[in-house]
């Protein structure tokens, strides 16, 4: 997915030589979470918001250079490590460096998670299913022939989940309905943990519970 026509540069990072007053001045004015910093034209970090509120406004800022967040993405960075660079960093904005370490713009989170939203994944009608598995046992081959056996189409996978060595991975499927492929799913060991269409196999086992029941209150 090409992301450089997203480039923003209508704000210029803030000399290193200015004050921490101009930087909470800048902060009233945008709702962004940092602000890139520069000297010489290079790229030195950002301030958080929060961190230049904590600053004296008379202090120059190259005396808070301790404060300096070093995040950046290339103007070649792929849109999913764009995404994961904006959650690490708990940011909404996310400067843009070319191979020479030029300042080019930013990103502006918005626009990353609109062109998100407008993926196969999110935007095709289709079904939600989230499987877990141990992490030794399964594998995205197993997972495709799972789905396609059952004459579906998967618009989207990923490993949502590790834990205690067991994963994770949430589908989307289309062009099919989910009880056959949640039934392949349990033959081939895995945990149905979440499925958005009815699933008859739990609801014939709770109408084997209620029937049970009335069986043995009689």
């Amino acid at each position: 997915m090409w992301l450089q026509q997203y480039i923003i540069n209508d704000i210029k990072p803030v000399n290193i030589n200015s004050k921490i007053g101009d930087l909470k001045l800048l902060f009233n004015e945008l709702t962004y979470s940092h602000i890139p910093i520069e000297n010489e034209g290079v790229y030195l970090g950002c301030i958080s918001e929060n961190d230049a509120h904590c600053f004296e406004s008379e202090l120059i800022i190259k005396d808070c250079n301790y404060a300096f967040e070093g995040f950046y993405v290339r103007n070649t960075t792929n849109w999913l490590d764009v995404l994961e660079t904006f959650a690490k960093n708990s940011c909404n904005i996310l400067p843009v460096l070319n191979e020479q370490n030029t300042y080019l713009g930013y990103y502006e989170l918005n626009d990353i998670i609109g062109l998100f939203s407008e993926t196969p994944f999110f935007a095709e009608p289709g079904s939600i299913l989230i499987v877990e598995k141990g992490i030794q046992d399964y594998s995205f081959s197993e997972i495709s022939q799972i789905v396609e056996s059952n004459n579906g189409k998967i618009l989207g996978t990923f490993v949502s989940r590790i834990e205690s060595d067991v994963v994770q991975i949430t589908l989307k499927i289309g062009n099919t309905g989910l009880n056959d492929v949640i039934h392949s799913f349990r033959r081939y060991s895995y945990n149905i943990v979440l499925g958005h269409e009815q699933d008859t196999y739990v609801e014939s086992l709770k109408e084997r519970s209620e029937y049970l029941k009335k069986y043995l209150n009689i």
